[in-house]
């Protein structure tokens, strides 16, 4: 569940099917973000989302998600207090200009899966994907300064040139059309990406809550973008105690957007509004870092699409979650569709290369030839 911050108050809204006692109190007329109706229809959008198979929710109209939710008949309050935050939190756009058919995505993964955080950092998930590797494979720290068109290798920032069988190049949108464009390959055009700040906190002592809530600003974001205006935030900690030492807390704060104020003065203003949010205690959290990503996710307003090709060259390939989905699931469905075709193309080239040195040894020997399988 959520809790938003409206009028001087915070407000939960919760699902009905995980925490139905919470929800059900979301059904007062006294309760402000949204109405019965408005509540009706999030359960609604929740069963349409899981009555078709997934691949059917990307055939749906490409139409943005403000004009589905006004279509659905979701009421403007509902729009402005709790879909503008909480999805602009994970499509980084409060004017809600992503394609629908990403809500429905999300709609379905909130329904299926569990929210969680892993105990060593996201980072534990590469560190495990590497960990699968043979010894030397992966070079880290290694930047990339080409890439051969014909996908026969690599050269370094360093000079050096690596030798492959074949070349993925898989990065951020941006990076991957300056690394292709070396090859002499295009992507086609892409709108601009969305960007966010993130800034962390330390509290000396208990977080003013227990529990594992993400808060969300129903106080208007439609105009934040661009300015230290709190979207949502979160106690990780909360989560996963190995985010702080013991007797500390972690705060977590997210921007849509990047303001052009510093990184100590858009923390100051934070700690503004998280004072008028949990009381003047707030100002004694201790900032400890702030992040500006330019690229934290592609650009997915309408026309979108999930199937951007993967295979530029016979063996030059891209990848990343800009070629499907902006997701973690996006990116694992990009990466494992890339290497299906990255195999496909090798044993192609191994076949075609053994079918060469069979017809060699065949008319060699004067018999006759055979097709290698």
């Amino acid at each position: 569940g959520a809790l938003v911050r409206w009028n001087a108050g915070f407000h939960r809204v919760a699902d009905p099917f995980r925490v139905p006692i919470d929800a059900l109190l979301t059904l007062l007329p006294t309760h402000p973000i949204g109405s019965i109706v408005d509540k009706v229809l999030v359960g609604v959008l929740r069963l349409l989302s899981l009555v078709v198979p997934l691949d059917d929710l990307y055939q749906r109209p490409d139409i943005s998600i403000e004009q589905k939710l006004r279509e659905t008949g979701f009421s403007d309050d509902m729009i402005d207090r709790f879909f503008r935050p909480f999805l602009g939190g994970i499509f980084f756009d409060n004017k809600l200009r992503t394609t629908a058919r990403e809500l429905d995505f999300v709609f379905r993964m909130l329904a299926l899966g569990e929210n969680c955080l892993p105990a060593n950092g996201i980072g534990a998930v590469a560190d495990y994907m590497a960990s699968l590797l043979p010894p030397g494979a992966l070079h880290t720290s290694a930047p990339v300064k080409s890439v051969a068109k014909d996908g026969s290798s690599v050269t370094l920032a360093n000079g050096k040139t690596m030798q492959a069988s074949a070349v993925v190049v898989a990065t951020e949108g941006d990076v991957a059309r300056k690394l292709l464009g070396t090859a002499g390959v295009s992507l086609e055009d892409e709108k601009p990406p969305k960007q966010t700040m993130c800034l962390y906190f330390a509290i000396d002592g208990a977080p003013p809550t227990e529990e594992p809530v993400l808060y969300l600003n129903g106080d208007g974001v439609t105009d934040a973008e661009g300015t230290c205006k709190i979207n949502n935030m979160c106690f990780p900690s909360n989560v996963a105690p190995s985010y702080a030492p013991d007797g500390k807390a972690l705060v977590s704060v997210s921007l849509i957007g990047i303001p052009p104020e510093d990184d100590q003065a858009a923390a100051v203003e934070v700690k503004r509004q998280m004072a008028e949010w949990f009381g003047e205690a707030a100002q004694t959290w201790t900032f400890l870092k702030a992040y500006r990503i330019p690229y934290c996710q592609p650009n997915q307003e309408p026309p979108s699409s999930r199937d951007k090709p993967l295979s530029l060259e016979p063996f030059l390939f891209v990848t990343g979650d800009h070629r499907t989905s902006a997701s973690l699931e996006g990116a694992l469905r990009a990466g494992t569709l890339c290497g299906e075709a990255v195999w496909d193309g090798i044993s192609r080239l191994y076949v075609a290369k053994g079918q060469a040195a069979v017809d060699k040894l065949t008319q060699d020997k004067g018999m006759d030839s055979i097709s290698v399988p």
